[in-house]
């Protein structure tokens, strides 16, 4: 009876665990995520875009662009199929996506720890109303972003679905397009963008950092969208085919031009 009780007690504690590990990853990241929009407005945060420890431009470069190096490996190898089956190896499949949003909230962590200002400026809005527009802009991308997320499954998209039902595994997926999955295939990524992208002060680091997050969100599409069309097939073809994939009524224009032409 003594074993049978103790035995009944580690397997409620691995039952916990977790739910536990879970939700503690998922608090790391929407501490990072809050303060990711500090770092790119440069708003309350101690250190943002163009407040940090200052280096030589050259030494500020480097470290910047191996510190976004840092993030875009770590998410694109982490978010293959083929590193996952081999990482489910060695943990539970249960804590996989968890585990990958801990590893990459740990590296926008690093990212906004040791970033080194380049504060020359490329331009700088004088006027209130183009100002407000940026800010708007800023926040505009923001909330497109978290939106996006709870428009397909914010708690799978960040593991907690799959810590509390301690499983990845059950019906095949469905192709869903909610909402603004409607106008482009990427929300989340174009509500990057704009957010990365709009500020009414442009530094040469702020610069920098647009350009080369942008250029990794365009890469990591064609990394991603490979994933989906094996995941689901022809109905992904056909929603690649018929749905732009950052920019909103791209291909509704291009349509209509030919239209004309016909």
């Amino acid at each position: 009876m003594q074993l049978k009780n103790q035995s009944r007690r580690v397997s409620a504690v691995r039952r916990f665990i977790p739910p536990l590990y879970g939700s503690l990853c998922y608090g790391f990241f929407l501490a990072t995520f809050l303060y990711a929009i500090g770092f790119t407005t440069n708003l309350v945060v101690p250190t943002s875009v163009d407040v940090g420890t200052m280096s030589p431009p050259i030494s500020a470069v480097l470290i910047d662009v191996a510190l976004l190096a840092v993030f875009a490996v770590q998410h694109s190898l982490m978010a293959r199929e083929g590193f996952k089956r081999r990482w489910t190896r060695i943990i539970p499949k249960a804590i996989e996506r968890s585990t990958y949003v801990l590893f990459a909230s740990c590296a926008l962590a690093l990212l906004f720890w040791q970033w080194r200002p380049l504060p020359d400026l490329v331009w700088a809005l004088r006027d209130p109303s183009a100002q407000m527009v940026a800010a708007l802009l800023a926040a505009t991308g923001w909330c497109t972003v978290l939106c996006s997320t709870f428009l397909i499954s914010h708690a799978e998209l960040f593991g907690l679905r799959q810590v509390f039902t301690a499983t990845r595994d059950g019906a095949a997926p469905q192709l869903r397009t909610p909402g603004l999955y409607k106008l482009v295939r990427h929300p989340i990524y174009l509500g990057f963008v704009i957010a990365f992208s709009s500020t009414a002060v442009m530094t040469v680091g702020h610069l920098l950092f647009a350009i080369a997050t942008t250029g990794y969100i365009l890469m990591g599409i064609l990394f991603e969208e490979r994933d989906l069309v094996r995941l689901f097939g022809e109905p992904y073809v056909r929603y690649r085919r018929d749905v732009p994939m950052l920019v909103p009524l791209w291909k509704l224009g291009r349509r209509r031009s030919r239209d004309k032409i016909a």
